[in-house]
């Protein structure tokens, strides 16, 4: 059962390859006999082999080529999930580059690097060096940019690799050279930044809904709002080779000032601020869609671009905030409260602060039970405790360098500064199971976005405002 859903999900959007992929290969004949089963027993690892070892072969033109890249692509989308696996498997050992081919190469490199008067010869060494560490397995994946949906198909691929590799050192391996050859083709400067409307196909509608990963989509009239509004606007990359796939997008709302209640923003029958007596846009939402393309950075500046779009078409915004969640403060504010030896590395500020937690048993209560949100007087007394010890998470907790908070880390790695803590900003239950109800702006100022992104990345320095800092001296 697992293995037929996994399937359907893998050629969601790619089962109408085998049709194409069968035309593209009309054009040649398969030399390859036999049929592999669906599982990929080891027993039929010598017919994937010869199909394979034929795709790397010079042998035939373009169109031979293309013949059997399609003609492999067809028999791994026929696979279940155990037959992709060993498939994949298959080409991180046995295809990765030739160590004896690499190791006479170097040898004779070396040979000839220790006469100067051979520079020609080093030069043509260095030539065929570059060439033997491309590995056969990457030359493979590389045939497939040429087929239709071809891309598509490979970050299809790799998001089958990066759920299997774990620890195993090969898979990892093949997964960084998978990684590189993917970044090279999605480099931000091959990617088109489009509006995405109401009328856009509703295959790309539907695309938006099910990758929402911060405020579900709750329905169509829900979605139409955030399309449709005028003071509502989606951004999003998208790849020339994946036009109706949107590879991450942002929501915007266009605000009079930086809102600090998720609810309010979220509301259909709110009143719509229109877009000429709106000083603010606010980014309340940022999801990708490839999980393929897991560590391929183009996501670092989407917001900075849609900074510079809307800064163009609306002149009269000043101000460019998110509304955040703090998804990691419960779990790290839960260990504080548990681990007596750990207090004593905090400062005086944050022990008092926990100490009032103590004394109130708050712990207990305030990231699930749902009766301490209605109280009104219970949740103000938590305040500025709360408060406090959120902002020293936020500005002075670190996984190394930077911010533990991974929402944090995104928009401060983009050169936002910690602009505001919003009590009650997010009552709903995810909000008071992530973060107690708080919520959080990050401001990207125009002028400072590049010098906090440095300071960021080079100190782990971590701009933030007056208010922010207030917090944390209190």
């Amino acid at each position: 059962m697992v293995s037929s859903v996994k399937k359907l999900n893998f050629g969601r959007g790619l089962q109408h390859l085998r049709q194409t992929w069968i035309e593209v290969g009309q054009t040649a004949r398969s030399r390859i006999t036999g049929t592999v089963r669906p599982g990929l027993p080891i027993d039929d690892h010598h017919l994937i082999c010869r199909q394979i070892d034929s795709c790397l072969s010079a042998l035939g033109g373009a169109v031979s080529a293309r013949s059997r890249a399609a003609s492999l692509g067809r028999v791994y989308l026929d696979l279940d999930l155990q037959g992709r696996r060993n498939f994949l498997r298959l080409l991180a050992i046995d295809y990765a580059v030739r160590q004896d081919d690499l190791r006479l190469v170097i040898h004779s490199w070396l040979d000839v690097s220790r006469d100067s008067s051979m520079s020609q010869g080093r030069l043509a060494c260095e030539d065929v060096l570059r060439n033997t560490l491309v590995s056969p397995r990457i030359r493979l994946l590389t045939q497939f940019n040429d087929l239709p949906e071809g891309v598509k198909f490979l970050v299809s691929m790799r998001a089958e690799l990066l759920a299997m590799k774990g620890s195993d050192p090969d898979l990892n391996a093949f997964d960084r050279e998978f990684k590189a050859l993917l970044a090279s083709w999605f480099d931000v400067g091959f990617l088109e930044l489009r509006r995405i409307t109401w009328d856009a196909p509703a295959a790309l509608l539907e695309t938006l809904a099910n990758h929402e990963a911060v405020h579900p989509i709750r329905s169509w009239r829900d979605i139409k709002h955030r399309l449709a509004a005028v003071d509502r606007r989606c951004y999003a990359f998208i790849h020339p080779q994946m036009p109706n796939d949107p590879l991450i997008f942002v929501w915007v709302a266009l605000t009079s000032g930086i809102p600090d209640k998720i609810e309010t923003l979220l509301s259909i029958q709110a009143p719509e601020v229109g877009p000429d007596d709106a000083d603010t846009a606010v980014f309340y939402s940022i999801s990708a869609t490839q999980s393929g393309l897991d560590g391929v950075g183009f996501g670092s500046f989407l917001i900075k671009r849609v900074v510079e779009r809307l800064s163009r078409d609306h002149k009269q915004l000043r101000v460019f905030s998110t509304l955040s969640p703090i998804p990691g403060f419960a779990s790290w504010l839960k260990k504080a409260g548990s681990d007596t030896a750990q207090r004593a590395q905090y400062n005086t500020a944050v022990q008092a602060a926990l100490e009032v937690l103590d004394e109130s048993e708050a712990l207990a209560r305030i990231f699930s039970n749902r009766s301490w949100v209605r109280d009104l007087g219970a949740m103000e007394s938590l305040r500025k405790p709360l408060s406090g010890l959120c902002a020293h998470y936020l500005v002075n907790e670190k996984r190394g360098d930077v911010a533990l908070d991974p929402v944090a880390n995104f928009h401060l790695s983009n050169g936002a500064g910690v602009e505001r803590l919003n009590w009650l900003g997010d009552t709903s239950k995810k909000g008071q199971s992530q973060a107690a109800c708080l919520m959080v702006n990050y401001r990207y100022q125009q002028k400072d976005i590049e010098s906090n992104h440095e300071a960021y990345h080079t100190d782990g320095q971590i701009a933030r405002s007056k208010s922010v800092a207030g917090l944390l001296k209190d």
